[in-house]
Protein backbone atom coordinates (compact mmCIF):
# COMPACT_ATOMS: atom_id res chain seq x y z
CA UNK A 1 0.00 0.00 0.00
CA UNK A 2 1.66 3.78 -1.10
CA UNK A 3 2.08 5.95 1.63
CA UNK A 4 -1.33 8.35 1.06
CA UNK A 5 0.45 11.27 2.36
CA UNK A 6 -0.73 14.91 0.63
CA UNK A 7 1.63 15.36 -1.74
CA UNK A 8 0.77 11.07 -3.15
CA UNK A 9 -3.07 12.40 -2.52
CA UNK A 10 -2.67 15.39 -4.42
CA UNK A 11 -1.66 13.62 -7.59
CA UNK A 12 -4.36 11.85 -7.44
CA UNK A 13 -6.52 12.30 -10.70
CA UNK A 14 -9.92 13.85 -8.70
CA UNK A 15 -13.61 14.21 -10.02
CA UNK A 16 -15.53 17.34 -8.52
CA UNK A 17 -18.91 17.25 -8.69
CA UNK A 18 -20.56 19.79 -5.36
CA UNK A 19 -18.10 22.64 -5.59
CA UNK A 20 -19.57 26.44 -5.61
CA UNK A 21 -17.55 29.01 -7.36
CA UNK A 22 -18.84 31.79 -4.92
CA UNK A 23 -17.41 29.57 -2.84
CA UNK A 24 -14.09 29.21 -4.35
CA UNK A 25 -12.61 32.72 -4.40
CA UNK A 26 -8.54 33.46 -3.36
CA UNK A 27 -8.69 35.63 -0.44
CA UNK A 28 -6.09 37.71 -2.12
CA UNK A 29 -8.24 37.86 -5.54
CA UNK A 30 -11.30 39.48 -2.92
CA UNK A 31 -9.46 41.71 -1.48
CA UNK A 32 -7.88 43.23 -4.87
CA UNK A 33 -11.79 43.24 -6.45
CA UNK A 34 -13.61 44.54 -3.06
CA UNK A 35 -10.86 47.58 -2.86
CA UNK A 36 -12.01 48.32 -6.63
CA UNK A 37 -15.65 48.38 -6.00
CA UNK A 38 -15.50 50.10 -2.56
CA UNK A 39 -16.77 47.35 -1.12
CA UNK A 40 -15.93 47.29 2.81
CA UNK A 41 -14.45 43.53 4.07
CA UNK A 42 -14.48 42.26 7.71
CA UNK A 43 -11.47 44.15 9.34
CA UNK A 44 -9.19 40.42 9.26
CA UNK A 45 -8.42 41.55 5.36
CA UNK A 46 -6.60 44.80 6.66
CA UNK A 47 -4.46 42.03 7.94
CA UNK A 48 -3.58 40.20 4.52
CA UNK A 49 -5.34 37.81 2.68
CA UNK A 50 -4.44 34.74 5.08
CA UNK A 51 -5.95 36.70 7.95
CA UNK A 52 -9.12 36.99 5.46
CA UNK A 53 -9.27 33.55 4.67
CA UNK A 54 -9.22 32.26 8.32
CA UNK A 55 -12.32 34.91 8.70
CA UNK A 56 -14.15 33.20 6.15
CA UNK A 57 -13.37 29.69 7.82
CA UNK A 58 -13.87 31.09 11.46
CA UNK A 59 -16.96 32.08 10.66
CA UNK A 60 -18.53 29.22 7.85
CA UNK A 61 -17.23 27.17 11.57
CA UNK A 62 -20.70 27.71 13.31
CA UNK A 63 -23.16 24.55 12.78
CA UNK A 64 -25.53 27.25 11.44
CA UNK A 65 -26.51 26.78 7.82
CA UNK A 66 -28.07 30.62 7.73
CA UNK A 67 -25.01 32.37 9.03
CA UNK A 68 -22.70 30.05 6.66
CA UNK A 69 -24.84 31.08 3.90
CA UNK A 70 -24.11 34.94 4.86
CA UNK A 71 -20.23 34.61 4.25
CA UNK A 72 -21.57 34.55 0.74
CA UNK A 73 -22.14 38.21 1.05
CA UNK A 74 -18.54 39.34 0.29
CA UNK A 75 -17.48 36.81 -2.15
CA UNK A 76 -20.62 37.90 -4.45
CA UNK A 77 -20.13 41.34 -3.97
CA UNK A 78 -17.19 40.98 -6.12
CA UNK A 79 -18.65 39.05 -8.80
CA UNK A 80 -20.84 41.73 -10.68
CA UNK A 81 -18.84 42.84 -14.01
CA UNK A 82 -18.05 40.37 -17.13
CA UNK A 83 -14.08 40.62 -16.14
CA UNK A 84 -14.64 39.60 -12.60
CA UNK A 85 -16.41 36.62 -13.43
CA UNK A 86 -14.21 35.61 -16.21
CA UNK A 87 -11.14 35.86 -13.57
CA UNK A 88 -12.81 34.39 -11.07
CA UNK A 89 -13.91 31.13 -13.29
CA UNK A 90 -10.12 31.13 -14.15
CA UNK A 91 -9.14 31.15 -11.62
CA UNK A 92 -11.10 28.46 -10.23
CA UNK A 93 -10.17 26.34 -12.79
CA UNK A 94 -6.55 26.73 -12.13
CA UNK A 95 -6.71 26.01 -8.47
CA UNK A 96 -8.40 22.45 -9.25
CA UNK A 97 -5.84 21.46 -11.80
CA UNK A 98 -2.84 21.96 -9.06
CA UNK A 99 -4.76 20.17 -6.66
CA UNK A 100 -4.94 16.96 -8.99
CA UNK A 101 -8.82 17.85 -10.45
CA UNK A 102 -9.32 16.19 -14.03
CA UNK A 103 -12.99 17.29 -14.18
CA UNK A 104 -14.95 19.75 -12.48
CA UNK A 105 -18.86 21.01 -12.14
CA UNK A 106 -19.01 24.48 -10.82
CA UNK A 107 -22.00 25.62 -9.52
CA UNK A 108 -23.30 29.27 -8.99
CA UNK A 109 -26.53 31.56 -9.05
CA UNK A 110 -26.79 34.12 -12.30
CA UNK A 111 -29.43 35.25 -10.42
CA UNK A 112 -26.93 36.91 -7.67
CA UNK A 113 -24.31 38.03 -9.91
CA UNK A 114 -26.60 41.26 -11.78
CA UNK A 115 -26.37 43.57 -9.35
CA UNK A 116 -23.54 45.47 -11.77
CA UNK A 117 -26.03 45.62 -15.00
CA UNK A 118 -25.13 42.67 -16.11
CA UNK A 119 -27.95 39.62 -17.90
CA UNK A 120 -28.05 36.57 -16.50
CA UNK A 121 -27.21 35.08 -19.70
CA UNK A 122 -24.38 37.70 -19.84
CA UNK A 123 -23.18 36.49 -16.43
CA UNK A 124 -23.08 33.08 -17.75
CA UNK A 125 -21.18 33.84 -21.01
CA UNK A 126 -18.21 35.63 -18.67
CA UNK A 127 -17.94 32.16 -16.32
CA UNK A 128 -17.82 30.25 -19.50
CA UNK A 129 -15.01 32.39 -20.43
CA UNK A 130 -13.40 32.13 -17.55
CA UNK A 131 -13.53 28.63 -17.85
CA UNK A 132 -12.14 28.40 -20.85
CA UNK A 133 -9.12 30.89 -19.80
CA UNK A 134 -8.61 28.33 -16.98
CA UNK A 135 -8.68 25.05 -18.96
CA UNK A 136 -6.63 26.76 -21.28
CA UNK A 137 -3.91 27.83 -18.94
CA UNK A 138 -3.66 24.28 -17.25
CA UNK A 139 -3.31 22.92 -20.69
CA UNK A 140 -0.37 25.10 -21.08
CA UNK A 141 1.42 23.94 -18.05
CA UNK A 142 1.03 20.56 -18.68
CA UNK A 143 -2.44 19.15 -16.82
CA UNK A 144 -5.43 18.60 -18.70
CA UNK A 145 -8.86 19.28 -17.08
CA UNK A 146 -12.22 20.06 -17.90
CA UNK A 147 -14.21 22.14 -15.71
CA UNK A 148 -18.28 22.83 -16.86
CA UNK A 149 -21.19 25.22 -14.87
CA UNK A 150 -24.22 24.13 -13.18
CA UNK A 151 -27.02 27.10 -13.52
CA UNK A 152 -28.19 27.28 -9.92
CA UNK A 153 -31.74 28.73 -8.92
CA UNK A 154 -31.90 30.35 -5.21
CA UNK A 155 -34.75 28.27 -3.45
CA UNK A 156 -35.91 31.29 -1.16
CA UNK A 157 -37.28 33.32 -4.41
CA UNK A 158 -39.89 33.12 -6.53
CA UNK A 159 -39.98 29.97 -8.13
CA UNK A 160 -39.07 30.59 -12.30
CA UNK A 161 -37.95 28.63 -15.18
CA UNK A 162 -35.99 31.51 -16.35
CA UNK A 163 -32.32 29.58 -15.17
CA UNK A 164 -33.65 26.11 -16.91
CA UNK A 165 -33.89 28.21 -19.71
CA UNK A 166 -30.74 29.17 -19.94
CA UNK A 167 -29.32 25.90 -19.40
CA UNK A 168 -31.69 24.66 -22.03
CA UNK A 169 -29.90 28.01 -24.61
CA UNK A 170 -26.43 26.72 -23.74
CA UNK A 171 -23.93 27.14 -26.73
CA UNK A 172 -20.57 27.77 -24.98
CA UNK A 173 -20.40 23.93 -24.23
CA UNK A 174 -19.51 24.86 -20.57
CA UNK A 175 -23.15 24.70 -18.99
CA UNK A 176 -23.31 20.98 -17.65
CA UNK A 177 -27.19 21.31 -16.12
CA UNK A 178 -28.88 22.31 -13.24
CA UNK A 179 -29.28 23.07 -9.35
CA UNK A 180 -30.60 24.57 -6.79
CA UNK A 181 -29.22 25.85 -3.75
CA UNK A 182 -29.90 27.99 -0.74
CA UNK A 183 -31.78 27.31 2.47
CA UNK A 184 -33.71 23.99 2.91
CA UNK A 185 -35.98 24.85 5.77
CA UNK A 186 -39.20 26.09 4.48
CA UNK A 187 -38.04 25.82 0.58
CA UNK A 188 -38.87 22.49 -0.16
CA UNK A 189 -37.21 21.37 -3.81
CA UNK A 190 -41.00 20.65 -4.80
CA UNK A 191 -41.55 24.09 -5.19
CA UNK A 192 -39.08 24.17 -8.45
CA UNK A 193 -40.77 21.26 -10.08
CA UNK A 194 -41.60 23.18 -13.41
CA UNK A 195 -37.97 24.02 -13.68
CA UNK A 196 -37.36 20.23 -13.31
CA UNK A 197 -39.90 18.72 -15.40
CA UNK A 198 -38.62 21.62 -18.33
CA UNK A 199 -35.20 20.14 -17.50
CA UNK A 200 -36.44 16.49 -18.35
CA UNK A 201 -38.28 16.86 -20.57
CA UNK A 202 -35.68 18.35 -22.90
CA UNK A 203 -32.95 15.98 -21.42
CA UNK A 204 -30.62 17.84 -19.52
CA UNK A 205 -29.78 16.56 -15.79
CA UNK A 206 -30.12 18.41 -12.50
CA UNK A 207 -28.70 17.98 -8.88
CA UNK A 208 -30.79 19.37 -6.15
CA UNK A 209 -29.40 20.39 -2.53
CA UNK A 210 -31.19 18.17 -0.22
CA UNK A 211 -30.68 16.10 3.02
CA UNK A 212 -28.15 18.99 4.77
CA UNK A 213 -30.24 21.76 6.63
CA UNK A 214 -33.30 19.69 6.27
CA UNK A 215 -33.86 15.29 6.93
CA UNK A 216 -35.12 12.63 4.71
CA UNK A 217 -37.99 14.27 3.41
CA UNK A 218 -35.66 16.73 2.08
CA UNK A 219 -34.04 13.81 -0.06
CA UNK A 220 -37.57 12.02 -0.41
CA UNK A 221 -38.96 15.51 -2.53
CA UNK A 222 -35.47 15.90 -4.52
CA UNK A 223 -35.87 12.31 -5.83
CA UNK A 224 -39.18 10.94 -5.60
CA UNK A 225 -41.18 14.16 -6.08
CA UNK A 226 -38.56 15.64 -8.48
CA UNK A 227 -36.66 13.05 -10.26
CA UNK A 228 -33.19 14.48 -8.97
CA UNK A 229 -30.30 13.21 -10.85
CA UNK A 230 -27.51 13.64 -8.26
CA UNK A 231 -28.55 14.83 -4.41
CA UNK A 232 -26.20 17.66 -2.90
CA UNK A 233 -24.98 16.64 0.13
CA UNK A 234 -27.75 13.71 1.18
CA UNK A 235 -26.14 13.30 3.91
CA UNK A 236 -28.87 13.15 6.71
CA UNK A 237 -30.65 10.00 4.56
CA UNK A 238 -28.68 7.88 7.64
CA UNK A 239 -32.47 8.93 9.21
CA UNK A 240 -33.95 6.77 7.21
CA UNK A 241 -31.44 3.63 8.55
CA UNK A 242 -31.88 1.83 11.54
CA UNK A 243 -29.37 -0.63 12.58
CA UNK A 244 -31.27 -4.15 13.39
CA UNK A 245 -29.96 -7.03 14.46
CA UNK A 246 -28.90 -8.48 11.66
CA UNK A 247 -27.41 -5.31 10.05
CA UNK A 248 -28.60 -1.91 8.98
CA UNK A 249 -32.45 -1.36 7.78
CA UNK A 250 -33.15 0.79 4.73
CA UNK A 251 -36.44 2.56 5.11
CA UNK A 252 -38.38 3.69 1.98
CA UNK A 253 -36.62 6.34 1.23
CA UNK A 254 -32.53 5.20 2.12
CA UNK A 255 -34.09 2.03 -0.17
CA UNK A 256 -34.57 3.75 -3.33
CA UNK A 257 -31.87 6.31 -3.51
CA UNK A 258 -29.63 3.04 -3.08
CA UNK A 259 -30.98 0.87 -5.21
CA UNK A 260 -31.32 3.39 -7.96
CA UNK A 261 -27.91 4.40 -7.19
CA UNK A 262 -28.63 8.08 -7.07
CA UNK A 263 -25.64 9.53 -6.32
CA UNK A 264 -24.86 11.55 -3.26
CA UNK A 265 -22.77 14.69 -3.48
CA UNK A 266 -21.36 14.61 0.43
CA UNK A 267 -19.25 16.81 1.29
CA UNK A 268 -17.53 15.88 5.12
CA UNK A 269 -15.85 19.40 6.07
CA UNK A 270 -18.73 21.61 5.22
CA UNK A 271 -21.07 18.74 6.94
CA UNK A 272 -19.03 19.40 9.68
CA UNK A 273 -19.45 23.20 9.43
CA UNK A 274 -22.97 23.55 9.18
CA UNK A 275 -24.48 21.31 11.62
CA UNK A 276 -25.33 18.61 9.60
CA UNK A 277 -22.51 16.08 11.78
CA UNK A 278 -20.38 16.05 15.11
CA UNK A 279 -17.26 15.44 13.07
CA UNK A 280 -15.48 14.31 10.02
CA UNK A 281 -15.13 10.77 11.98
CA UNK A 282 -18.98 10.71 12.77
CA UNK A 283 -19.31 11.23 8.80
CA UNK A 284 -21.87 8.85 7.57
CA UNK A 285 -20.00 8.39 4.25
CA UNK A 286 -17.78 4.81 5.15
CA UNK A 287 -21.42 3.56 6.58
CA UNK A 288 -23.28 4.39 3.27
CA UNK A 289 -20.40 3.32 1.09
CA UNK A 290 -20.31 0.05 2.96
CA UNK A 291 -23.99 -0.55 2.57
CA UNK A 292 -23.48 0.23 -1.35
CA UNK A 293 -24.60 3.98 -2.00
CA UNK A 294 -23.19 5.62 -4.21
CA UNK A 295 -21.19 8.34 -2.37
CA UNK A 296 -18.60 11.08 -3.45
CA UNK A 297 -16.48 13.35 -1.60
CA UNK A 298 -16.37 16.89 -2.60
CA UNK A 299 -15.58 20.19 -1.06
CA UNK A 300 -18.47 22.04 -1.28
CA UNK A 301 -16.66 25.64 -0.62
CA UNK A 302 -13.37 25.70 -0.62
CA UNK A 303 -13.05 29.26 0.96
CA UNK A 304 -15.36 28.66 3.54
CA UNK A 305 -14.02 25.30 4.96
CA UNK A 306 -10.23 26.36 4.34
CA UNK A 307 -9.93 22.84 2.21
CA UNK A 308 -9.77 21.11 -1.24
CA UNK A 309 -10.38 17.62 -2.76
CA UNK A 310 -6.67 16.29 -1.73
CA UNK A 311 -7.42 17.64 1.63
CA UNK A 312 -11.39 16.27 1.76
CA UNK A 313 -9.67 12.65 0.50
CA UNK A 314 -6.76 12.95 3.53
CA UNK A 315 -9.23 13.40 6.26
CA UNK A 316 -11.20 10.03 4.97
CA UNK A 317 -7.72 8.59 5.33
CA UNK A 318 -7.13 9.65 8.71
CA UNK A 319 -10.55 10.21 10.43
CA UNK A 320 -12.15 6.85 8.51
CA UNK A 321 -9.55 4.08 7.41
CA UNK A 322 -10.08 4.79 3.83
CA UNK A 323 -6.96 3.27 1.77
CA UNK A 324 -6.44 3.69 -2.04
CA UNK A 325 -9.24 1.24 -2.73
CA UNK A 326 -12.31 2.96 -1.37
CA UNK A 327 -10.18 6.64 -3.03
CA UNK A 328 -10.76 5.12 -6.43
CA UNK A 329 -13.87 3.50 -5.78
CA UNK A 330 -15.39 6.88 -4.65
CA UNK A 331 -13.78 8.59 -7.69
CA UNK A 332 -15.36 5.87 -10.00
CA UNK A 333 -18.54 7.22 -8.45
CA UNK A 334 -18.43 10.64 -8.96
CA UNK A 335 -16.66 9.89 -12.72
CA UNK A 336 -19.89 7.75 -13.58
CA UNK A 337 -21.74 10.42 -12.26
CA UNK A 338 -20.59 13.86 -13.86
CA UNK A 339 -22.94 15.08 -16.10
CA UNK A 340 -21.20 14.58 -19.43
CA UNK A 341 -21.81 12.27 -22.28
CA UNK A 342 -21.36 8.15 -21.59
CA UNK A 343 -18.29 8.01 -23.92
CA UNK A 344 -16.70 10.88 -22.12
CA UNK A 345 -17.27 9.18 -18.90
CA UNK A 346 -15.53 5.59 -19.43
CA UNK A 347 -12.77 7.42 -20.80
CA UNK A 348 -12.46 9.20 -17.73
CA UNK A 349 -12.52 6.25 -15.42
CA UNK A 350 -10.54 4.02 -18.20
CA UNK A 351 -7.57 6.59 -19.37
CA UNK A 352 -7.32 8.52 -16.27
CA UNK A 353 -8.37 6.87 -12.98
CA UNK A 354 -7.97 3.48 -12.96
CA UNK A 355 -4.43 3.73 -14.17
CA UNK A 356 -3.54 6.18 -11.85
CA UNK A 357 -5.11 4.11 -8.97
CA UNK A 358 -3.65 0.80 -9.35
Amino acid sequence: MPDLDLDRLRALPKVSLHDHLDGGLRPATIIELAAEIDHSLPAAAAQGADALGAWFRDSADSGSLVRYLETFDHTVAVMQTAPNLRRVAREFVEDLAADGVVYGETRWAPERCTDGGLSEAEAVAAVAAGLQDGMAAARSRGREIVVRQLLTSMRMVEPTTDIADLVLADETGTVAGFDIAGPEDGFPPERFLAAFVHLRTHGWPYTIHAGEASGVESVAGAVLACGATRVGHGVRIVEDITAGPGGDVLGPVAAYVRDRQVPLELCPSSNVQTGAVASVAAHPIGRLDALGFKVTVNCDNQLMSGTTLTREMSLLVSELGYDLDGLRRLTVNAAESVFSPYPDRRRLIEDVILPAYA
